[in-house]
């Protein structure tokens, strides 16, 4: 990418400017330990703020009932933080208040969430609160079918969102009867749901020893070990059974699935295949050769379709890693008339990348781009926490922060290259299109046989 600036003498200077040299990164001082319950709890000490935040992290979330109840994760975390078997709704938002407070409960595919963050010298009733979700949550009816009204709203929006349906239908396809296929319950589902379901998913699932603490912030070591001891010292629960892995589809040659919406003047288009998670030895080639071809806001796939053809503002590809599986995945909303143009050129960027060896510019912007992001993602509280669940929740290895930027730096033109030929499956990438079929069927059916489905997935 060219710079263009002037002197005071009015010439203009066209080249890059240069890189500075890599900051040093003051990573706090990290400690962690099992309590004798089985609660794993990762301390870093950083009196940047006089702040802390805390994450109670659950390993169980939408998936670990997805075949038989799905999103039942994401309504008992909403429902977590309405009440608990000693305070109301309003007692919870009145001390929250007074700490100056802020709290959130989440679910995703693998893992289930209370976070909580605030000064410092509220440390111990905000772990307290944390305490009393995680072990004596009430699950109110009045609040248990506010948000079952709420998530019914949600998936009937859903239902008109082509980037929803794209991801939905591409998910079931990449992993077939395993329960990363499914990233949502129907409404019939949740219409099903009872208070009772939710109780006993936090039951089996809310328990010390299938859950990690992660504590950043303005504290001594010694001090919040001994505080966390005695707050969580009475909660009991063995962790959940492992449910078996599932036998994943395979895909032999390219599949277009078309999902119509009647009118729509402009068309989802996604492709993808499965890929790896971050254990793989190839974890880091495979993010930088993602960086370059659609990454990051300066790579290929953008300067092709969006500088040069003008087709969508904003194209892009991502490296999802979960738990078990990973996917890779290349997303653009274009207009109807560019579908089999833009499915063109990301296919032809694709092969480029699985064919030539990237430039030593593209390389060097793109570790540098990379290093540069991951070291603004560890400036915040929060974005520590991130990385070092990152950590302890996938069970990589214990430098892997420290060793992060000098392992991508290290990187060559033909890691890129070798990542690409292994998990860029272009010859195999499952394609899925969201539009107006009597606009872009035909232009669907130009790269595979074409299957048909309506905005609630049943096949036309």
């Amino acid at each position: 990418m060219t710079f263009t600036a002037s002197t005071a003498s009015g010439a203009r200077i066209t080249s890059a400017p240069a890189l500075g040299p890599e900051r040093q990164v003051a990573w706090p001082a990290r400690a962690s330990r099992i309590l004798p319950n089985g609660l794993e709890v990762v301390l870093a000490e950083s009196h940047t703020f006089p702040k802390i935040e805390a994450q109670l992290f659950f390993r169980s979330g939408n998936a670990a009932t997805a075949l038989q109840s799905p999103g039942l994760a994401e309504m008992t975390a909403s429902v977590v933080r309405t009440g608990t078997q000693h305070r109301t709704r309003r007692a919870i938002e009145e001390d929250l208040r007074s700490m100056g407070a802020n709290l959130g409960t989440t679910a995703g595919a693998d893992t289930s969430a209370i976070s909580i963050s605030g000064l410092a010298e509220f440390s111990k009733g905000l772990l307290e609160l944390v305490s009393d979700l995680a072990r004596d949550a009430f699950f109110p009816d009045d609040e248990f079918e506010r948000i079952r009204r709420q998530k019914i709203e949600e998936l009937r929006i859903d239902r008109t969102s082509p980037g929803f349906l794209g991801s939905e239908r591409l998910r079931r396809t990449l992993f077939g009867a395993h329960p990363y296929a499914i990233i949502a319950p129907t409404e019939a589902q949740v219409e099903s749901y009872r208070r009772e379901n939710l109780e006993a998913y936090y039951r089996a699932h809310y328990t010390p020893a299938n859950a990690l603490l992660i504590i950043v912030g303005d504290f001594k070591t010694a001090e919040m070990f001994g505080l966390i001891e005695k707050i969580f010292a009475g909660w009991s629960g063995s962790a959940p059974k492992k449910t078996p892995d599932t036998e994943l589809p395979a895909h032999r040659g390219r599949r277009v699935q078309l999902i119509h919406m009647p009118g729509t003047v402009q068309t989802e288009v996604l492709l993808g295949n499965r890929a790896i998670t971050r254990l793989h030895p190839d974890w880091f080639r495979l993010v930088l050769a993602n960086s370059i071809f659609g990454g990051a806001f300066n790579s290929r796939l953008v300067m092709n379709i969006r500088e040069q053809k003008g087709y969508t503002y904003s194209p892009r590809s991502g490296v999802n890693a979960l738990l078990e599986h990973g996917y890779f995945t290349v997303h653009a909303a274009v207009r109807n008339d560019v579908v089999a143009a833009t499915l063109t050129e990301m296919f032809y960027e694709l092969d480029r990348m699985r064919s030539i060896p990237v430039s030593e510019e593209e390389l060097n912007s793109a570790r540098a781009y990379m290093t540069g992001v991951f070291s603004l993602g560890i400036a915040t509280q929060d974005g520590m926490i991130a990385q070092l669940s990152t950590v302890y929740l996938h069970g990589l290895p214990a430098d892997y922060l420290e060793t992060y930027r000098e392992r991508i730096g290290a990187l060559t033109a033909e890691d890129v290259l070798m990542a690409a030929r292994r998990h860029f499956d272009s010859a195999n990438a499952q394609i899925v299109i969201v539009g107006d079929r009597d606009q872009i069927a035909e232009q669907a059916g130009l790269f595979a046989a074409v299957q048909q489905y309506d905005a609630s997935g049943r096949e036309i």
